[in-house]
């Protein structure tokens, strides 16, 4: 067919079909799969937190645990700051949440310097906290694998409520579970974690729409 030249097909998948599915995100009622919750009733941040400055209840928090190998943890952090940080950053609520044991402040500083160079720190929350109390508040979380010296190569997301978030019909994952996304695998925070947040504030966006007959503001969700 004439009309289906190469030239069109790619103005299509360019232009017409993004499009095509923003307005189906935008007018619909609930078309979209929302993020399963996985685990309720997690302990807050501010049970451990001695500041009490951050919070998990009314804001979208990627939690990660630095623990006692800083240096392991390092190309980590710098690849969620790339992949996620970087691109959520204008996202109303949106946090990211670095726990590590009190004791590694030196070294958690210089990695935060390193990380503020090339990046506005608004939403780093960096907690210190005392090495007995990362565990209780890990094992609040209920996950399928534990802690490796206070730190995890994994990175989970938390609701508004402080729910934990993930997938229960992952293909890589064991029994289709998805906990944590691997902040090792660049592949698997660009294809999964970002993806899942973005879900999950359109989720909120759908529930604002409703409550409010439709003519919701997408920025009131931070989209």
């Amino acid at each position: 067919m004439k009309f289906l030249t190469k030239k069109r097909v790619v103005l299509f998948l360019l232009f017409i079909f993004p499009l095509i599915c923003f307005l189906i995100l935008s007018t619909g009622k609930n078309n979209f799969t929302k993020l399963p919750i996985l685990t309720q009733n997690i302990i807050d941040i501010t049970e451990i937190d001695s500041s009490k400055t951050v919070t998990l209840i009314d804001n979208v928090s990627v939690v990660c645990f630095i623990g006692d190998d800083v240096a392991i943890s390092k190309s980590r952090l710098l690849n969620l700051n790339e992949k996620i940080y970087k691109k959520f950053i204008d996202f109303k609520k949106f946090q990211i949440i670095a726990i590590y044991p009190s004791e590694k402040e030196v070294v958690v500083a210089e990695l935060k310097k390193q990380i503020a160079a090339f990046t506005d720190m608004k939403n780093w929350k960096f907690i210190p906290v005392q090495k007995e109390l990362i565990p209780v508040f890990y094992e609040s979380l209920s996950v399928n694998e534990p802690l490796q010296k206070y730190g995890s190569s994994k990175a989970f997301i938390i609701d508004k409520d402080g729910y934990l978030r993930g997938r229960t019909d992952d293909k890589d994952a064991i029994d289709g579970l998805l906990y944590g996304y691997n902040m090792d695998a660049v592949a698997e925070l660009k294809d999964k974690l970002k993806d899942d947040i973005n879900v999950l504030y359109y989720e909120y966006y759908a529930a604002f729409k409703d409550k409010n007959k439709n003519k919701a503001d997408r920025k009131e969700v931070g989209l």
